[in-house]
């Protein structure tokens, strides 16, 4: 359950916390880092995915502020340069062709497969949000409606689904910003409750990238800006996709 001051950390890295983590490393090389510019890695995780459903368009669901902000920031893709991120069922949906550099593979029937966050198909019920992003900024704002069924506190959003999403938001900003797959580590520190139906907007921001990580912190504020919801951070492993040989 949500508390005042909780903080939680997950930290990932050389101490065998990921199984094959140790052999990452050695593969990738910090001199090509840079080698996919943002411009390519925004286009290679937005592409058109016409037999996909995009999670992140406008639903009945959403709330007047949701579908405010939202058009708001669809008027700066035009004019700022902000990027509206797909949203799909699946990962593996955004990035088909290449594969992630592990040793052992998922197990699992692609049919199974199913980001967490997209996990819930009833409309409004769960998770609503969507992401834009800004790549000269190296930045993004996720705006994010938490449905009945992400409840902890009576009537508020669980802890827990704030931070997932936050996690999530970081994942996409640290790939789109730096190549940036793996969270090695999170923290977070709530400041109060989100009511739910209502929208939390989250301010993600790259920090800095160096010595092979993505650092990112986030801001979840109510759409006004008086009331701060959560404030967290996180570090994220650079490793390259690699082309999927199978998909040939």
């Amino acid at each position: 359950m949500l508390r005042t001051g909780f903080q939680v950390a997950v930290i990932l890295g050389h101490h065998g916390a990921l199984p094959g983590l140790t052999h990452l490393l050695p593969r990738f090389n910090p001199a090509s880092a840079f080698g996919s510019s943002t411009e390519t890695l925004v286009s290679r995780f937005c592409r058109e995915m016409t037999e996909s459903k995009n999670y992140a368009l406008p639903n009945a669901s959403w709330g007047p502020d949701m579908l405010s902000l939202y058009h708001e920031f669809l008027e700066k893709t035009k004019t700022e340069g902000w990027v509206r991120l797909p949203s799909f069922g699946s990962n593996r949906d955004h990035i088909q062709g290449f594969k992630l550099p592990l040793e052992s593979s998922a197990n699992s029937d692609k049919s199974d497969w199913r980001l967490f966050t997209r996990c819930i198909e009833r409309e409004g019920q769960g998770y609503e949000y969507v992401i834009f992003f800004q790549p000269s900024e190296k930045k993004s704002i996720c705006l994010f409606q938490p449905g009945p069924y992400l409840e902890g506190v009576p009537g508020f959003a669980h802890g827990g689904s704030l931070a997932a999403l936050i996690d999530e938001t970081f994942s996409k900003t640290a790939y789109l910003s730096g190549e940036g797959l793996l969270t090695v580590n999170f923290n977070i520190r709530f400041k109060n409750l989100i009511p739910l139906g209502s929208l939390a907007v989250l301010n993600v921001s790259v920090e800095k990238i160096e010595d092979q990580k993505v650092y990112l912190s986030c801001v979840t504020q109510s759409r006004d800006q008086q009331t701060v919801y959560a404030k967290a951070s996180g570090t994220f492993l650079q490793m390259q996709l690699e082309e999927d040989s199978s998909q040939h």
